[in-house]
């Protein structure tokens, strides 16, 4: 089996910090749910935590053209360009996983389905089945409540934003950085 760092474009910087750039994607379906992943650390499965779709770039690609295949490998769905608003978000962040320090620099976009969709998995590579877990389509207020009883969504603040972009983008893209 490949390295999970390799196979999900992990490199070292000139720091010695596992770094990568990734894109995300914020997906609601045609009832205002939010789509969200649920992983957790291989070298400590007991911590998880919710997250949106999506994932590293590979060398060269563009955001958004990251963005649609990240949706397609990781769910099935397809998307075009058109369908992906924003960049929405910018987030650089610095977190623990896999026994060490690493740091992200991630595009979000924000995409509506006008049906209902199946989630697949199938596009699941080796390394993504190591720590991702389940998917799970989430009613705004179950959310809200699920984080009140302590569920873990990342990045901080997510559910505040998603209420607003649900009500649709107003062409503004936030700056955030999480240490």
């Amino acid at each position: 089996m490949q390295d999970y760092n390799e196979v999900e474009g992990w490199v070292l910087d000139e720091h010695g910090m596992f770094y990568r750039q990734a894109a995300r994607v914020v997906l609601f379906d045609k009832d205002g749910r939010v789509l969200l992943i649920r992983g957790h650390d291989a070298d400590n499965p007991t911590r998880y935590w919710w997250f949106t779709v999506g994932g590293g770039l590979h060398t060269g690609e563009a955001p958004r053209q990251g963005a649609m295949r990240e949706v397609q490998e990781e769910t099935g769905i397809s998307l075009t360009a058109e369908a992906l608003k924003g960049p929405v978000l910018r987030r650089s962040a610095l977190f623990d996983f896999m026994a060490g320090t690493r740091r992200q620099d991630e595009v979000f976009f924000i995409a509506t389905l006008d049906s209902h969709h199946e989630v697949s998995q199938a596009g699941w590579t080796d390394a993504e089945r190591q720590v991702l877990d389940e998917y799970r389509w989430w009613d705004m207020d179950d959310l809200d409540q699920a984080i009140a009883e302590g569920l873990c969504l990342y990045p901080r603040g997510l559910e505040t934003r998603l209420r607003e972009w649900k009500q649709g983008w107003d062409g503004h893209c936030e700056v955030l950085t999480e240490d």
